[in-house]
């Protein structure tokens, strides 16, 4: 289906269109934007309700206002983005609940592998990175939490220009995840 069948789908609510393009194709993309956008667990069907009733409120105005000039993919992650971010701190707290977690034992479970896998994205970006200068400051300031003093001695460079070089390797590391975000959504897109 080309990007504007799928439109047409989803405004006429075919029902198989729906559920494959929000709960299979999409779902990559909004568990992406559930982690970034979000400082709280989300439940992956609420974030679909949610953004679903958005896009079909007024007789599907909003899925009506794309017009092909990106992939349905790209829009529907800026229209995602931008609806979820001006609402986020007003929308109900959408912890599951207690009972579909189980146990305390799941839970840790749950949030040591929500853990590890940021730190294994992390570890992946820095080892992009080409100025192992800017790898060291961030482990050591961002990660480790270690001192600036301290750093800085390590260093041999003041407390000051310690603070240069972490702005540039954040603003370096930034444009390396841009470039992989990039590289993942026309991967998720084909």
């Amino acid at each position: 289906m080309t990007d504007k069948q799928i439109i047409e789908a989803l405004i006429a609510r075919d029902e198989w269109t729906t559920q494959h393009f929000f709960f299979e194709k999409c779902r990559p993309l909004f568990v992406s934007i559930i982690r970034h956008v979000f400082s709280y667990e989300v439940d992956y069907d609420e974030f679909v309700n949610n953004l679903y009733l958005y896009l079909m409120e007024n007789d599907a105005y909003r899925l009506r206002q794309f017009e092909g000039r990106s992939t349905i993919y790209q829009w529907m992650k800026v229209v995602a983005i931008r609806y979820f971010i001006a609402r986020r701190d007003n929308l109900i707290d959408m912890k599951p609940k207690e009972a579909l977690l189980g146990s305390a034992v799941q839970r840790e479970t749950i949030d040591t592998e929500h853990q590890m896998t940021a730190q294994m994205d992390v570890e992946r970006l820095l080892a992009f990175m080409p100025n192992r200068r800017y790898v060291y400051v961030l482990r050591r300031l961002v990660l480790e939490e270690a001192e600036p003093k301290v750093v800085a001695g390590e260093l041999g460079t003041n407390v000051d220009n310690l603070y240069n070089i972490k702005k540039r390797a954040i603003a370096a590391l930034t444009e390396i995840a841009l470039k992989e975000a990039e590289k993942y959504e026309k991967e998720i897109s084909k």
